[in-house]
């Protein structure tokens, strides 16, 4: 066999190896999105996560709900958390003169406690862990 043999060989090899990574990619995916409550529209970081210190919690709530933001069992003050009015989205994160300082390493468990803030009462409550490297 000549060199220009060799090579269609090796070529057809390489991109067969790469067909099958993305195959594999595309069609077995590491995990599976967690199912969130009806009224949660998002949040991050999401469930089992691995993030780092300086990730804020992020919860994306309809419209006229209010939140109460418990972390690793202790309540984030209402005062600390930062409110998008118009979209709904709550925020928060770790810093010097906080609450909490800063997220040390490891797993931490958020629990969000939601209700609407007029009309007819939609309680409810959402308890996620993430890990911070």
């Amino acid at each position: 066999m000549d060199r220009t043999h060799y090579r269609l060989v090796y070529t057809g090899l390489g991109l067969a190896l790469i067909a099958l990574i993305a195959l594999v990619v595309a069609l077995y995916p590491t995990g599976s999105k967690a199912a969130l409550p009806e009224t949660i529209e998002s949040l991050f970081p999401p469930p089992g996560d691995i993030v780092v210190r300086q990730t804020a919690v992020e919860v994306d709530l309809p419209v006229g709900y209010t939140m109460e933001l418990i972390v690793d069992g202790d309540p984030v003050p209402p005062i600390e958390i930062g409110l998008t009015e118009s979209t709904g989205i709550y925020i928060w994160q770790p810093a010097p003169g906080k609450s909490v300082e800063q997220w040390a390493g490891g797993d931490h468990t958020v629990l969000v406690v939601w209700d609407r803030s007029f009309g007819r009462p939609d309680p409810g409550e959402f308890e996620w862990t993430f890990t911070v490297r």
